[in-house]
Parts: structure tokens; C-alpha cells; sequence
């Protein structure tokens, strides 16, 4: 599938909420990009009011709506960007550039896949987890977080027909008790014949090693810091068994085979 174009929108603030610790998500107007973005592809945001920072920031987008318009971010508030972007009000204009990056996609003849997503990193395998139950593919989706109320996203999978969702937080206030690749490890020596990953970059490292002593393809997103979002400035880099590549647009999807992992 060919990639749409890139879009430069300027967009407007439609709710900006906490919905957990140090989580916020917010929904923006964004109808040209929202229209054509794929599962796992990201947006890169100019923060008003970081008008002495001219980079933008990069977002993996949880949740589209096209009919309303409206794509949904949910990020963690780590740093000065972050904690301007939390205190955005709604109708406050932005500008994003999207949709940008590689997408998830279910290879041909997988019918079961497992998706596992530890913190935030939960947030950019949805839509993926919502494209294959709309295609009546049954999933298995693994999400970890370090407590029930950092579980925010739980709600959204667990109402996705079709799919089946294991929890796991670490300090086992709710779900299975102790990290989410344990379950995962679980489902891949069980049968899963596809695994899609998003997260901390250590568990997409253990869960890209379980899947390939299995035999099992594996695909994950990986992150960077991204100074352009164009594949100009090359502050994204990956290494990769074929040398090193642009996190921004020869990912953010890479398969896990063949990265090299730090």
C-alpha cells in the first residue's frame, strides 16, 4: 500500500484531558490528516507557545476519527514539550504535519497475531488491534503498565469485537502481576503467528527474541528523537542488519529481525 501524501494542517485543540499518572490525551481536529492516517504512522507537532524551540515534536496517534475529524494522542508528560502540550485548551490552534512513517500490516496468511504494548507504547498498536477486528481477524493484544490506573487504554481494546486482551501491571494491582512479557511469552510458544510491539525498548528487544526462537515474525515500532520528520536530518537512525536507517521514514515499523539491538 502506497503511503499518502504528507500534509502540513493547521489543526484545533478539541479536549486535552489527564486521563492517568502523567498521562494526557488529546484530541485534535486534524480532518485531512485523520482521513488517510494508517495504524502505527505518526504526526509531528509544533507546541504553541515553544516558539525558542523551532523542532517539532513527534506523536504516535492512538485512536482517528474520520468522521468527526478528529485524530487522539495519548502521550506521557516526561519534559518541558510534553508538559506545554498538557496545558493546551481547547479551540487553541496547532499545526501537524502527517500522516509520517511506515504502517503496521498483518501478513498474508496470519490468522492469529499477538500485540503486545507496555506503557504508552500501547497507545499506537489500537488502531492496528481495530483494523483486524473489523476484518473479523481475531487477535490476542498483551498490555503492561506499572499500575491499574496507568491501564488507560484497557477500556478502548476490550471493546474491539473479536479481540481478546490480557492485562498485566507491574506491581499487580490489577491483572497478571509482574511484566507484560511474560504473558506474551506465553501466547507466542502457544501458536501466535505474528507479533506486533510497541513500547520500551528493552521489551520490544525481549519480546523480539521470544518470537524469533520461536520462528515467529515479528514487526515493532521503534522510537527516536526526530529533529525534521523528513529523512533530512538523520538524528533518527536505526541499526539495522542493512546499515543504519531513518527512524522517520524508513520506519517507525521495522521488522524485528532486522534490527541490531543495543
Amino acid at each position: 500500500m502506497e503511503r499518502a501524501t504528507l500534509v502540513d494542517e493547521t489543526c484545533s485543540v478539541r479536549s486535552n484531558e489527564q486521563v492517568g499518572p502523567n498521562l494526557f490525551l488529546i484530541e485534535i481536529e486534524a480532518p485531512r490528516i485523520a482521513s488517510v492516517l494508517l495504524p502505527g504512522q505518526f504526526v509531528h507537532v509544533k507546541v504553541p507557545g515553544m516558539e525558542s524551540h523551532l523542532l517539532r515534536r513527534p506523536f504516535s496517534v492512538y485512536r482517528t476519527d474520520a468522521s468527526s475529524n478528529v485524530l487522539s494522542i495519548l502521550y506521557q508528560v516526561v519534559g518541558f514539550g510534553t508538559d506545554v502540550l498538557s496545558h493546551l485548551l481547547p479551540a487553541t490552534s496547532l499545526c501537524a504535519s502527517g500522516p509520517i512513517g511506515s504502517h503496521w500490516e498483518l501478513p498474508d496468511g496470519s490468522a492469529s497475531p499477538l500485540l503486545v504494548g507496555g506503557g504508552v507504547g500501547a497507545a499506537p498498536l489500537y488502531l492496528f488491534a481495530q483494523e483486524l477486528s473489523n476484518s473479523g481477524v481475531g487477535a490476542t493484544v498483551v498490555i503492561g503498565a506499572q499500575t491499574k490506573e496507568a491501564l488507560v487504554t484497557l477500556g478502548a481494546y476490550e471493546d474491539l469485537p473479536g479481540i481478546s486482551v490480557v492485562a498485566a501491571t507491574d506491581d499487580g494491582t490489577f491483572g497478571y502481576a509482574g511484566f507484560c512479557t511474560e504473558p506474551a511469552r506465553t501466547f507466542v510458544e502457544d501458536g501466535a503467528d505474528f507479533v506486533a510491539c510497541c513500547g520500551p525498548e528493552m521489551l520490544m528487544r525481549i519480546v523480539a527474541e521470544m518470537a524469533a526462537r520461536a520462528g515467529v515474525p515479528c514487526a515493532v515500532s521503534m522510537e527516536r528523537r526526530m529533529a525534521c520528520g523528513v529523512g533530512a536530518c538523520l538524528s533518527c537512525v536505526v541499526d539495522t542488519a542493512d546499515g543504519k536507517k531513518r527512524c522517520c521514514i524508513d520506519g517507525p515499523i521495522f521488522d524485528a529481525r532486522e534490527v541490531v539491538w543495543q
